[in-house]
């Protein structure tokens, strides 16, 4: 900073070379000398293109075109500044003085090039040699006749400039565009001002800055510092000490971020897409900031309020690499976030459309809405959370104990400890963004109330009972609907007591009317149990079984969860009594949508089931009264004839013997 300052004192001295022979030489040859002067203090190349025109009360100061200053030989980003006019004020009474007083500098449309190359030299360090690798060749040093004399500075004034700060140590690089404003310092150790505004990736932006002290502040002391920044809603506040060379700070941060797209186009960074409660609509936070002289930036005591849900946060950032770093403890509960909502709907956060909740994802299945989690890309990290009742992605969720870590798009969830409808849930949740998106799960859930489970989680309610799963996934794709259509995986399903809400299983078996649905209807069970696998999005099932009071039945089939739909069997066993006497067996068929399933009795099957136990009644009557019993793998006719041949056989070697043998 200090040898920024030289520059500019030096720029001024260039205005009062030959302070006496000014009224003497014409304006061709001032400028001659300044650009003489200029390179010799410097060792760089300083170009000013037209008329430089003095003025000389009552303020001394100059006028220039288009001018240019050369940058350090190993850049090649171009000369280090270029402004379309330069103007300099000075008040003549503090020159002669040798009191430096600037009334006004005005720089038009400035170019202003900061950079440091691989070996840690700054461009805008002069004296030692920069055409030879390093800052600069000139002679400017703190014993230069002027540098580093107090000065004061009643307005620096940018019009439309551009800043640029590029450093290929860390690779960090800053871009400032359209700068408009007055930096003004009354007092050469008194406090400096700032108040500008600019873009910053497309971003408007607006700041003012308060520095308590500006000569402590050159020679690298801390200082206070006031700060206010905003950009489109989004604002922020900083009240603490600074500090340059390298710069640091400590203070107090308060913040209303907004939607977060305003200051993460100002930090370079793609906008998260954050769901519903979990800072969609607006982000808050106010703690404690620390920045090191290393970038590091951290966050302590901190409050979060996300959507109107506090949080209590502790938070560091460190800079550099491919991505920043992000380590951060969340504690805090009691909010509504978003996601997948219940029946299928994303949120326009995630989905990039409007929130479709049970009612609209039953109509029009899983949204297709593209869902954007390129914000995994931006950061690596490792959060820690432990929350009290919240709801997420559409469930609601009593306590969760999680740690989240995240690396070049890769989310990990492992949730050490979940509490949620009645139930505790623990495994491991993967988000895949690294190219396209995908995502896994490995979980086991225990003693969970099923139906507001599977309403939030899938907008089917006709399960209730309390019941453990066990579940594996995997899933890819650019929506929600793709997700489900390529799931592939399996698990289990063991439940309690409960009710197959919808349909009397047993009605329909003992009236054989498979109207016996819809609102009203229920099949009370005992037991219930299954497993699956799941594969192209459809789950099958080839063991199911469920034991109750009124009916028993086996089933297998299969479920398109991408489809949305069911192809089911049961067959099922109707008791008529409570002795379990007069049972009707019967196969039952479920199918179409999940949302409203149809049923009906396969009375073709139910024919041959009964002809079926007529034949085996009779073939049982003619074995008991006939004597005729079937050799293993013979039917009862082919016995029935190889009984009458052996009859007859039998009678015909017993008339031949009648016949013959009695003489």
């Amino acid at each position: 900073m200090r040898w920024l300052l030289r520059i500019f004192v030096t720029l001024l001295l260039l205005a009062v070379v030959a302070v006496g022979g000014l009224f003497l030489l014409p304006s061709d040859r001032i400028a001659g000398l300044a650009v003489t002067q200029f390179e010799k203090l410097t060792g760089r190349q300083l170009t000013l293109s037209g008329a430089a025109a003095p003025s000389f009360w009552p303020n001394f100061g100059i006028e220039t075109g288009p001018v240019s200053i050369s940058n350090a030989a190993w850049s090649d980003e171009g000369p280090m500044l270029t402004a379309e006019a330069l103007r300099i004020s000075l008040d003549m009474g503090g020159l002669l003085s040798g009191d430096f007083r600037i009334r006004a500098v005005e720089a038009v449309r400035p170019v202003i090039r900061l950079e440091r190359n691989v070996d840690g030299a700054a461009n805008w360090e002069f004296g030692g040699g920069g055409r030879s690798g390093q800052a600069g060749n000139g002679t400017i040093t703190t014993a230069t006749p002027g540098v580093g004399k107090p000065f004061t500075l009643d307005r620096l004034s940018l019009d439309g400039a551009t800043l640029i700060y590029s450093d290929r140590q860390s690779g960090q690089r800053l871009e400032l565009a359209e700068v408009t404003g007055t930096i003004t310092i009354p007092d050469y150790r008194g406090p400096v001002s700032a108040d500008l505004t600019g873009r910053r990736g497309g971003q408007a932006f607006a700041a003012t800055l308060t520095l308590g002290g500006f000569q402590q502040f050159l020679d690298g002391e801390d200082v206070t510092a006031d700060l206010q920044l905003s950009a489109g809603k989004a604002w922020a506040t900083f009240a603490g000490l600074v500090a340059q060379g390298p710069v640091r700070a400590s203070g107090r941060l308060d913040a209303d971020l907004a939607d977060l797209t305003g200051f993460a186009a100002l930090a370079g960074l793609a906008a998260p897409s954050l769901p519903p409660g979990l800072g969609q609509r607006s982000v808050k936070v106010s703690g404690d900031l620390a920045m090191t002289d290393q970038g590091d930036l951290s966050l302590g005591n901190g409050a979060v309020t996300l959507d109107g849900t506090a949080l209590s946060v502790s938070a560091s950032l460190t800079p550099g690499g491919e991505r920043p770093y992000v380590r951060a403890s969340v504690a805090g509960g009691g909010f509504e976030g978003g996601g997948f909502e219940a029946g299928g709907g994303a949120s326009d956060a995630v989905a990039g459309g409007e929130t479709q909740g049970a009612e609209a994802g039953k109509a029009g299945g899983w949204s297709t809405a593209p869902i954007d989690a390129s914000g995994l890309r931006s950061f690596d990290g490792e959060i820690t959370l432990d929350l009290g009742a919240l709801r997420l992605a559409g469930l609601r969720i009593d306590g969760l104990s999680a740690r989240l870590t995240n690396e070049r798009g890769r989310l990990v969830a492992d949730l050490r400890r979940v509490s949620a409808y009645g139930g505790v849930a623990s495994g491991r949740m993967v988000v895949n963004a690294r190219k396209g998106l995908s995502t896994s799960g490995d979980l086991t859930l225990s003693g969970i109330a099923l139906q507001p489970f599977l309403r939030d989680l899938a907008g089917y309610d006709k399960l209730s009972g309390t019941g453990d799963m066990r579940v594996k996934y995997l899933a890819s794709g650019r929506s929600l609907a793709d997700l489900m259509a390529s799931l592939e995986g399996g698990g289990s399903l063991s439940v309690g007591q409960g009710e197959l809400i919808g349909a009397d299983l047993a009605a329909m078996l003992i009236t054989l009317d498979a109207s016996q649905y819809g609102k009203g209807q229920k099949t009370i069970f005992d037991s219930l149990t299954a497993t699956y696998t799941i594969a192209g999005g459809v789950l099958s099932n080839q063991d199911f079984l469920m034991v109750s009071p009124r009916v028993t039945a086996k089933g297998k089939g299969d479920i398109d969860i991408g489809g949305r739909t069911l192809d089911y069997r049961l067959s099922a066993v109707a008791l008529a009594d409570d002795q379990g006497q007069g049972g009707l067996t019967a196969p039952l068929i479920i199918y179409g949508s999940w949302d409203n399933p149809r049923f009906t009795i396969d009375l073709d099957a139910l024919a041959k089931e009964n002809l079926r136990e007529d034949l085996d009644a009779v073939g049982k009557k003619l074995q008991d009264e006939l004597g005729i019993t079937p050799d293993p793998g013979e039917s009862l006719e082919d016995a029935a004839k190889r009984k009458a041949e052996e009859a007859l056989q039998n009678e015909l070697n017993k008339a031949l013997n009648d016949l013959f043998g009695g003489n």
